[in-house]
């Protein structure tokens, strides 16, 4: 049985589906949603090795036409050159508007064929199979496809709506334990920024988590793609409330692109970037002390890092210059106001802001 939630844009809608061991079924899904029968999986050989064969043998049990293609593995990858093999596979093998393109992958992978499927013959259709904690809690679902640039990350990008999400929770059983954790981080970001109950709920379930209990994992990917969803269907472009989504991304990113991509997990960095966060909003009275030491000590029971890596403030200060989200030479930060909602709040003087954190 597949769990279904829908992310509603109009025209744009689409459902995600969360099933257990139900890769098997993946090629009468598609059918069902009338998805094109000429299909090229992208993914990478480490993806493609374990579960390519199970994904390609259902799509081509259900009258499709799946070709293959692998990117390198890695954050490191996720680039213009890369995204340009792509490119290029599709036209060698005459794909036209009439095919498409499933992201079969983390979220290097989901990130850089949603993106190739926004721009190439300016748009054709595509789905998103998530194998990572991370990418089935966050990056797979709300359309946001990019390739990162050497001076800041997904710089280069679109909004581009999948027309499937389809997570196989089963799959997490060969994800190294450093990336399963690091997913977790988006998970405690939700309960920080929308849901004080599920916060709880994860205090009191860590170790479920942790061994990954499939009912635990089960409510815990549902309600996390549940509340995106319903914050995608109010703000599909981010012109307002999405920006929460961003919360501890600013700062974690800076610490992505500092340590050069691919050394943190975005995980890991974003989860210290909530702390960041958290600290800058008990400094503005929107949060308490005990709030901070919450936040932070969950992140910690998930072998999750909330310590700054050791990089100059002036560093850090000038790659959030380079953010998605300053305008006008404005930061928007998000801050957590106690545990289970956010405001923005927008910083002119972002050096003397973070002075007093780092």
């Amino acid at each position: 049985m597949l769990e279904n939630i829908q992310v509603s844009l109009g025209e744009r809608s689409y459902p995600i589906d969360i099933g257990v061991d139900s890769l098997d079924v993946l090629g009468s899904e598609l059918a069902e949603h009338n998805l094109p029968r000429r299909m090229a999986i992208i993914s990478n050989p480490t993806i493609n090795a374990i579960y390519g064969k199970t994904v390609y043998s259902s799509l081509l049990a259900h009258g499709f036409t799946p070709l293959q293609f692998d990117i390198p593995d890695g954050e490191e990858y996720k680039t213009v050159e890369i995204l340009q093999t792509i490119y290029d596979f599709l036209i060698s093998n005459e794909f036209d508007r009439g095919c498409g393109i499933i992201a079969l992958g983390g979220g290097v992978v989901g990130d850089i064929a949603g993106f190739a499927a926004a721009t190439f013959l300016r748009g054709i259709p595509y789905v998103q199979i998530p194998t990572t904690l991370l990418a089935q809690v966050d990056s797979s679902v709300g359309g946001k496809t990019a390739v990162n640039h050497d001076l800041g990350k997904n710089l280069i990008g679109a909004f581009y709506q999948p027309e499937l999400v389809f997570i196989d929770i089963a799959v997490l059983d060969t994800l190294e334990y450093r990336d399963f954790v690091a997913g977790i981080a988006e998970i405690v970001k939700y309960g920080v920024i929308r849901d004080y109950d599920f916060f709880c709920w994860l205090e009191n379930n860590v170790q479920q988590i942790k061994d990954k209990d499939r009912e635990a994992l089960m409510y815990a990917i549902n309600k996390s793609c549940c509340i995106k969803a319903e914050i995608v269907a109010a703000d599909e472009r981010e012109g307002s409330v999405r920006a929460i989504l961003n919360y501890g991304h600013t700062f974690g990113h800076a610490i992505e692109k500092l340590s050069g991509y691919g050394e943190w997990k975005h995980g890991e960095a974003v989860s210290v970037g909530m702390v960041v966060a958290a600290k800058i909003s008990c400094q503005r009275n929107l949060c308490s002390q005990l709030d901070v030491e919450r936040i932070c000590s969950l992140l910690k029971a998930f072998d999750l890092p909330t310590e700054s890596p050791s990089f100059e403030l002036s560093e850090y200060v000038a790659s959030m210059r380079l953010d998605k989200k300053v305008k006008q030479g404005d930061l928007t930060l998000v801050l957590n106001s106690g545990i289970g909602d956010v405001v923005l709040q927008k910083i002119a003087n972002i050096e003397e802001v973070f002075s007093t954190i780092l």
